[in-house]
C-alpha cells in the first residue's frame, strides 16, 4: 500500500470482528511505536499489551467511546469489542510531562498505520479510567498511564468526507459505517 493511500485509509474504528491478532503483527506494531522519534531521545514510553480476552473485557469495561454519538450507536456491543488493547505509559522519571504527548502521539501513529497495514483497525482512547487501569496494569509510581488504544479487525468501515460548514462531528450513514469530516486544506493552512 502507498504511504498516502494508507494515511487515508487508516481511520478510526469502533467495531471490531471476534479474530485474533497474531503476535507477529503485534510485535511489528511494537516495533514501529519504537522506531518513533522522541524529543532530545528520552524514549519515556513503554508499553502493556493486553491480548487475553479475559483482560481485554476488564480494560473494556473501563473505556468510553464515540463521544459524539449516544451510546447505544458509539458503544461496541457483545461480539464487536476490540480483541487487544495496548497502553501507553510515560515514565515521568524519564520526562516528567514534557514533550510526552508529542513522543506518544508519533508511537501510537506508528503504532497504528503498521496494524492498518495489516488489515488491523484501531481506536485511540482518552477517555478511560486510568486510576482503575493504572491498577490494573501494575504500573510504579513513576509510570502514568497516557493512552490507551484498542485493535482489531473492523466489522464496518470509515471514511472521510469534506467538513460542511465547520461541522467536524463524525456520524453513522445509513449502513452504520462511520462517516468523518476533515476540514479543508485551503481552511487549515496559510502560506507564507
Amino acid at each position: 500500500m502507498e504511504l498516502m493511500e494508507l494515511l487515508k485509509l487508516r481511520r478510526t474504528y469502533r467495531r471490531f470482528k471476534q479474530e485474533p491478532i497474531s503476535d507477529e503483527i503485534i510485535d511489528e506494531m511494537l516495533t514501529a511505536a519504537r522506531y518513533a522519534s522522541s524529543a532530545a531521545n528520552l524514549q519515556p514510553l513503554s508499553y502493556v499489551v493486553v491480548k487475553s480476552q479475559e483482560k481485554v473485557k476488564e480494560v473494556f469495561e473501563h473505556t468510553k467511546w464515540a463521544g459524539y454519538l449516544p451510546k447505544e450507536e458509539g458503544q461496541p456491543k457483545a461480539g464487536e469489542e476490540p480483541v487487544l488493547f495496548i497502553g501507553i505509559i510515560e515514565n515521568e522519571n524519564i520526562n516528567r510531562g514534557q514533550y510526552c504527548d508529542t513522543d506518544a502521539g508519533l508511537a501510537i501513529s506508528n503504532m497504528t498505520l503498521a496494524a492498518w497495514s495489516h488489515g488491523v483497525g484501531s481506536c485511540i482512547i482518552g477517555a478511560c479510567d486510568k486510576a482503575e487501569l493504572s491498577k490494573m496494569f501494575d504500573l510504579k509510581e513513576e509510570q502514568k498511564l497516557h493512552t490507551v488504544v484498542a485493535f482489531g479487525y473492523p466489522s464496518h468501515t470509515s471514511k472521510m468526507e469534506d467538513a460542511k460548514d465547520g461541522n467536524i462531528k463524525y456520524y453513522l450513514d445509513e449502513n452504520k459505517d462511520y462517516v468523518v469530516p476533515k476540514r479543508k486544506l485551503e481552511d487549515i493552512v496559510k502560506y507564507l
